[in-house]
């Protein structure tokens, strides 16, 4: 390692940090027992002595510092990284001109009640702007976390990487309601533009048409007048089904059983309100792929009803994006796949919306299951350039990295994931943590996660990949319960495969898979997945594969 490599590498294991901490410390520790100490009559040798341990300790800080980290998981092991493993920094490139984020509004009120419309208003302008062609918007999980907070609209688009941001705040009195906004030019933090409304609460949908084709303006974008049009249609008139959709889609994000469950009540009583309510059916898809993929219904279930709504949304608007992106989920996240029907569907989806970033999330992974990981890379960094604060879209990023057996990389990676939201919840963190042999931090760690999710079939599963290491009893045992948590509808027939591949027990492993994909009870299958190594020269393998993966 030469000397820039070595500076390089002490930045990267935070030395330089500790090495000011301690410095700086010890000096202080040093100054007050040299003031304290004799007051109270103790001896200078005392002093002397812990003056010269705080000295010995800082070579000894320092080493340790090589070797470990002080993170949210307590201490942990730092990972050596090789020059095809470089640690992952994500930097906000020099910001284009045509390019925004859309920050939710202050609710001046400071009710809950009226967060539908200090949220829905911006996330209206989201999914409007979102469809030009030549404007890059950051999405909504993005500039959902900087709700609540004072923030700078130049730092934040600078962190973004965006030319301009829009902020609002709105108050509502009874049927009166009063906006302002404000454009903001990142570059010189002039005001591109600023507006006050002050309308009927029945004009809101209104008032939303009306920002965004000022934004187009005063952004200088040329639209044809397909888009114009697109800009001016309104999703619903309903105020009653806004609200429930507005909320359904703030259950939804944070992914877990009864958030999901929630999200698909509030989008069916917004559907009970409009009927044609396009993107409330694709709402609904979306919910439902992820209950049947994380293992919480049948996979078969949620496949079905994923197809069934996704198909009433296309319908209803067959310009939506996020409606040929809900469609191609039944063939590209539950086997057996069809991929060149899915991804044709997300291909749309990403030519109507360019910054739905979803939509290139969903294409990354179809491409990770067909084994395209290079291009996997692509629409995930795709889509974390639009999405750069999701923790989903983050995590996702991992997972070709894992395929390819590059689990120092995906480990840093997954670390990074983890900072912007909770983690466990995909199968592949589970590999990327046992890859690395972070046994004792990977049981740890869901056993923290069962006290928040009791029940959880995903921490389950978890919890008997680790046992599968070298505790085969105890891994049964978690068969047992997966069993049982399964039911006459095998849900979770794939991650018990896994398990017993893992055990190389291999045919209970193939009989666990024959039995999934007979029943439709396989939802995320990757073949590249190093779990199925242990079965992966059987040729029993490769003809499952072809099946499960139906490529054309």
């Amino acid at each position: 390692m030469n000397l820039k490599k070595f500076l390089a590498e002490l930045k990267r294991r935070r030395v330089y940090g500790v090495a000011i901490a301690y410095a700086i410390s010890g000096w202080a520790l040093a100054q007050g027992i040299a003031q304290i100490f004799p007051v109270f009559d103790i001896a200078n040798w005392v002093v002397r002595f812990i003056v010269l341990l705080i000295v010995l300790g800082f070579p000894v800080a320092l080493v340790l510092s090589w070797f470990f980290d002080l993170t949210r998981y307590g201490i942990v092991r730092t990972l050596d990284v090789g020059p095809a493993s470089k640690v992952a920094v994500v930097k906000a490139a020099r910001p284009p001109e045509k390019s925004i984020a859309v920050l939710p509004f202050d609710n001046q009120n400071r009710d809950p009640d009226t967060d539908y419309l200090s949220d829905g208003i911006p996330e209206s302008i989201i999914h409007s702007l979102s469809q030009l062609p030549q404007l890059r918007v950051m999405a909504r999980s993005t500039v959902f976390s900087y709700k609540g907070k004072d923030v700078d609209p130049r730092k934040v688009g600078n962190d973004l990487g965006v030319g301009a941001v829009l902020m609002g705040r709105l108050i509502q009195q009874g049927d009166n309601l009063a906006i302002r906004t404000e454009l903001v030019n990142v570059a010189d933090g002039t005001e591109l533009w600023g507006q006050q409304y002050n309308r009927k609460l029945a004009d809101v949908f209104a008032v939303q048409e009306e920002i965004a084709t000022e934004i187009s303006e005063k952004l200088r974008l040329k639209l044809s007048g397909a888009e114009r049009q697109q800009l001016a249609k309104r999703p619903t008139e309903n105020l009653k089904a806004f609200q429930y959709y507005m909320q359904g889609q703030s259950s939804a994000q944070r992914r877990t059983r009864e958030d999901l469950l929630s999200a698909i009540r509030y989008y069916e009583r917004a559907i009970g309100e409009d009927p044609n309510y396009a993107l409330a059916y694709a709402g609904l898809a979306d919910a439902y792929t992820s209950l049947g993929v994380y293992g919480y219904i049948a996979p078969i279930e949620g496949r079905r009803k994923t197809d069934e709504n996704a198909r009433k949304a296309l319908a209803l608007d067959e310009n939506l994006a996020e409606a040929h992106a809900a469609l191609g989920l039944p063939h590209t996240f539950f086997a057996p796949y069809n991929f060149s029907q899915g991804d044709r569907e997300l291909r749309r989806a990403t030519e109507l919306s360019p910054s739905l970033a979803i939509a290139h999330f969903y294409l990354g992974t179809s491409f990770a299951r067909q084994g395209r990981l290079d291009e996997s890379i692509e629409e995930y960094l795709k889509a974390r350039e639009l999405d750069p604060l999701s923790s989903i879209i983050a995590r996702a990023e991992t997972l070709p990295y894992y395929l390819k057996r590059d689990y120092v990389r995906a480990l840093e990676l997954l670390r990074q994931a983890n900072e912007l939201g909770p983690p466990w919840t995909t199968t592949f963190e589970i590999g990327i943590y046992i890859q690395n042999k972070l046994f004792d931090e990977t049981f740890a760690e869901l056993e923290k996660a069962k006290r928040q999710r009791p029940k959880d079939p995903l921490l389950i599963y978890g919890t008997g990949m680790v046992y599968a290491k070298g505790k085969r009893t105890e891994a049964l045992q978690i068969i047992k319960e997966l069993e049982e948590m399964s039911g006459a509808n095998l849900s979770q027939a794939h991650w018990i495969a896994k398990i017993y591949a893992t055990l190389n027990e291999k045919e209970l492993a193939f009989s666990w898979l024959d039995l999934g994909l007979a029943t439709g009870a396989i939802g995320s299958f990757y073949k590249d997945e190093p779990v199925w190594d242990p079965i992966r020269s059987d040729p029993r393998f490769e003809a499952l594969v072809s099946r499960i993966l139906s490529v054309p």
